[in-house]
């Protein structure tokens, strides 16, 4: 339990990190309603993949330090 708290800690503190910085540089201010929808349903999707491949990373690299 306490690895699964970690590694979702770890895997939303880089979605929001990747969400932070698709908003700032890559969807910045857009015009319309629209189009702040879309930047913000994109950055979600690509911070979401981020966090949740950055926590199966770690899960897999901690799963192999305790069975070796």
């Amino acid at each position: 339990m306490k690895s699964a708290f970690i590694n979702g800690i770890m895997g939303g503190v880089m979605g929001f990190i990747m969400s932070s910085l698709l908003n700032y540089f890559v969807f910045a201010f857009p015009q319309s309603l629209a189009g702040h929808a879309a930047g913000n349903g994109l950055s979600g999707l690509m911070s979401g993949f981020m966090g949740g491949f950055i926590g199966v990373l770690v899960h897999i690299k901690t799963s192999r330090r305790t069975t070796e």
